[in-house]
C-alpha cells in the first residue's frame, strides 16, 4: 500500500508504531483502555506488545439540556462522575436536571459496555497503570473525560497514548495524564483519517472480537509466563522472506506455542499492509495460529497490471516462500496453509495443483478460483471458498471452479456481503469462517505441509 503523505496504513500498523514508544511499559501492572470505537484496534497491538489485559473504556458527555453540545461533565463506569461546576454554574442547571441528563446517559453506558464485553466484567484499575488508547486527538474532549474517569476509578497513574494528535493539545492534556505519547504531533490536524492510508470504520463486532481475543491471549499467556518466569517465545516483526533467488517483504506473527502457520496471497496487486488480511491474520493469531503476510511482487513488479494477473507468476512466489517458511527454524514442526484473496486465491489453487504442494489447508475470500483452470482437479488439501452473498458474479465463478476440485472443501456464502465484505459485521463473518478451516485442518489434519521423514 502506498501511504504518500499519510503516516499509517491502518489502525493495526498505528498500533504497532505505537507500542513501539511505550515498551517502557512493559513488566508494570498495566491495563490497556480502548475507546471504543476505533481506538481498539490500536490498543489491541499495544496490549499485546505490553503483556497487558485490554478493556474498552467508555465515558459518556453530560451535555447542557439546552445546549447538548456543551459538555458541563462526564461519566464513566463504576458510577464516576467527573463535573464541571463552572459550566454548570454558567449555564443555571440545576440539580435536577443535571440528574435527569446523568440518568439517561447511564442507560446509553450500561447498554455500550453490555453489547461490547458481553459476560465478561471490567478490568478493575485501582492501583494500576490505565493506558488510555484512541486513533487520534481531534479536539482532546473525549480523551480528556476518559483520563478523568480512569483516574475517578482508582488507576494510580494515567497515560493517554495516540498515533496522531495536534500539537498544541499535548500540553493541556498532561494536566490530566500522568504521560501523554503521541507517534505524530502535527501543527494542523483537520481530520484523524486524513493520515491514515486506511480508516475503515471499526465494528461493535470487530470491537468484541478484539476484546475476546485478548482475554484469551492473557488466560494462555498467564501459565506459561509463571513456569518461563515471565519470558514468552514469540514474533511479531517484519521480515525479508526468500522465493527462489528474490527477496520479499513480509511480516510475521507468530504467537508463543503456536499450532499452524498461514501464508497469505494477497491480490489484485495489495500488499502485504492489506487492511483485510491484517484484520483476518488477527483473527488468526487470537486463536494460536502464526501467519505470514508477504509481498508477491515487488514494488516495480506491482506498477505493472499484466503481473497483478500473472497466476502463473503468483503461484511460483507463493510456492517459493512457502518453501522457505519450511525451511525456517521456527516452521519445521507447524502445518502451513494458505489464505488467498481475489487473484492471490487463484494462485493458492494454481500452485496447490503441483504434484509436491506442500500446503496442509487453502481458504479463499472473494477469490477467483476460476483462474486456476485445469489445475483445480490436481488440488489435494481441503479448501474452503468464502464469497460475499451480493458479489453474484464471483460467486457463480466459485460455483464453478468448486465443482471442478476432487479435494474435501466447502462453499460458505456470507450474506450482505460485497466482493471486498466492507459492509458491517461481513469480514468479521468471513475471518470466522477461515479461523475454523484453518484450526480444523492445520491443528489435527494428517498431512503435515512437510515432506515425510
Amino acid at each position: 500500500m502506498i501511504l504518500g503523505n499519510r503516516v499509517f496504513a491502518n489502525r493495526v500498523d498505528a498500533g504497532r508504531q505505537l507500542a513501539g514508544k511505550l515498551s517502557w511499559l512493559r513488566g508494570q501492572d498495566v491495563v490497556v483502555l480502548g475507546l471504543p470505537r476505533g481506538g481498539v484496534p490500536v490498543a489491541y497491538q499495544v496490549a499485546a506488545a505490553l503483556r497487558a489485559p485490554l478493556d474498552v473504556i467508555i465515558v459518556r458527555k453530560l451535555g447542557v439540556p439546552e445546549q447538548p453540545e456543551l459538555g458541563m461533565g462526564a461519566i464513566g463506569e463504576d458510577g464516576v462522575r467527573v463535573l464541571n461546576p463552572r459550566v454548570i454554574r454558567h449555564a443555571g442547571v440545576p440539580a435536577d436536571a443535571l440528574a435527569a441528563v446523568e440518568e439517561s446517559e447511564r442507560a446509553v453506558l450500561a447498554g455500550r459496555a453490555r453489547l461490547l464485553r458481553g459476560d465478561r466484567v471490567a478490568e478493575d484499575l485501582r492501583g494500576r497503570t490505565a493506558v488510555i488508547v484512541d486513533d487520534g486527538i481531534a479536539t482532546g474532549s473525549t480523551a480528556k473525560a476518559a483520563c478523568q474517569v480512569a483516574r475517578a476509578r482508582g488507576a494510580s497513574r494515567v497515560v493517554l497514548a495516540v498515533p496522531v494528535a495536534p500539537a498544541d493539545l499535548i500540553e493541556p492534556l498532561r494536566r490530566v495524564a500522568d504521560d501523554v505519547v503521541c507517534v505524530r504531533n502535527l501543527r494542523w490536524l483537520w481530520a484523524i483519517g486524513q493520515w491514515y492510508a486506511d480508516f475503515t470504520p471499526t465494528s461493535d463486532d470487530e470491537v468484541r472480537e478484539l476484546l475476546a481475543g485478548a482475554a484469551r491471549r492473557v488466560s494462555a499467556e498467564a501459565p506459561a509466563a509463571a513456569q518461563h518466569g515471565g519470558g514468552l517465545p514469540g514474533r511479531d516483526e517484519e521480515v525479508v522472506v526468500g522465493a527462489g533467488d528474490l527477496n520479499l517483504a513480509g511480516h510475521l506473527t507468530l504467537p508463543s506455542d503456536a499450532n499452524g502457520l498461514v501464508l497469505f496471497a494477497h491480490g489484485s496487486g495489495s500488499s502485504r499492509h492489506s487492511p483485510r488480511n491484517r484484520y483476518v491474520a488477527l483473527i488468526l493469531n487470537q486463536v494460536g495460529l502464526g501467519t505470514l503476510l508477504f509481498d508477491l511482487l515487488t514494488s516495480d513488479e506491482a506498477a505493472s497490471r499484466a503481473n497483478v494477473f500473472d497466476i502463473e507468476l503468483l503461484a511460483e512466489r507463493l510456492a517459493g516462500v512457502s518453501a522457505w517458511a519450511h525451511d525456517q527454524p521456527w516452521a519445521r514442526d507447524l502445518n502451513v496453509g494458505w489464505f488467498g484473496a481475489s487473484t492471490g486465491a487463484a494462485a493458492a489453487l494454481w500452485a496447490a495443483g503441483e504434484p509436491h504442494a506442500r500446503v496442509a489447508a487453502i481458504v479463499s475470500r472473494g477469490g477467483r478460483p476460476d483462474l486456476a483452470g485445469a489445475r483445480l482437479p490436481a488440488v489435494k488439501a481441503p479448501t474452503l471458498l468464502i464469497v460475499g452473498g451480493l458479489d453474484t458474479q464471483v460467486l457463480a465463478l466459485n460455483r464453478g471452479a468448486q465443482s471442478q476440485l476432487r479435494c474435501p472443501n466447502e462453499l460458505v456464502v456470507v450474506p450482505g456481503a460485497t466482493h471486498l465484505f466492507e459492509e458491517p459485521g461481513t469480514l468479521t463473518a468471513a475471518a470466522r469462517h477461515a479461523r475454523e478451516w484453518f484450526t480444523a485442518h492445520l491443528r489435527h489434519g494428517a498431512y503435515a505441509g512437510r515432506p515425510p521423514a
